[in-house]
């Protein structure tokens, strides 16, 4: 079993659970990815963070196969999936890729405080563009301070956010808070705030992730 913290307890990933759940919800090819996910958080255990950035965001991308809004996935106008879900159905909406590849770095030991959940405004058509949509991405800080790499579902290379002048943060979130625009600072007990978020956390709980 790998680790992942989740708000603030050490939790373990029960794969065994994970690979039964994949089979019995979804069939042999959900399974399968389940066994190519354990197989690849192995592989990365001691590689560089660049490493585990690239091959988690090309592993996520490549396997939630399609993007898809909720209504057509789910039937639901705002859901958010776990991952086993969202590798399961193979599809999923920009908040379905960036909460499978932050729990997916956690389990390889990234600390929280690297990782922000992001959501922003994406400009349509280029970055002078006037069309714009709300979209979700995760963001990478190799410090605090430091200029994130943004891992997105729309643009597969990372690239660090100067060179994504087509989104505009608006705010950002982990398991441990939330920030707004470009704030270094967490907002005070903002999390209580994330209903959709506390839901998923639970739900990847009872899934194996615990």
């Amino acid at each position: 079993m790998l680790g992942i913290w989740i708000q603030g307890i050490q939790a373990a990933t029960d794969f065994s659970k994970l690979r039964t759940l994949a089979e019995q919800r979804y069939g042999d090819r959900a399974k399968n990815t389940i066994i190519e996910l354990e197989a690849l958080l192995n592989s990365l255990r001691d590689a560089p963070d660049q490493e585990k950035l690239e091959k988690i965001n090309l592993f996520v991308n490549d396997k939630i196969r399609r993007f898809d809004d909720d209504i057509n996935i789910w039937g639901q106008s705002d859901y958010w999936a776990t991952p086993l879900e969202s590798l399961g159905r193979e599809a999923g909406d920009c908040e379905d890729y960036s909460i499978a590849k932050y729990v997916f770095l956690r389990e390889l030991g990234i600390p929280n405080e690297k990782l922000r959940l992001t959501y922003v405004r994406a400009k349509i058509g280029g970055p002078n563009s006037r069309i714009s949509q709300a979209h979700m991405i995760l963001s990478y800080y190799p410090t605090p301070n430091a200029e994130p790499l943004i891992l997105d579902n729309l643009i597969i290379s990372i690239r660090p956010a100067s060179r994504r002048p087509d989104l505009v943060p608006i705010f950002s979130f982990n398991s441990e808070g939330l920030w707004t625009g470009t704030s270094t600072t967490p907002s005070s007990d903002s999390l209580s705030h994330l209903s959709r978020w506390r839901n998923v956390l639970a739900r990847m709980q009872a899934d194996g992730i615990e």
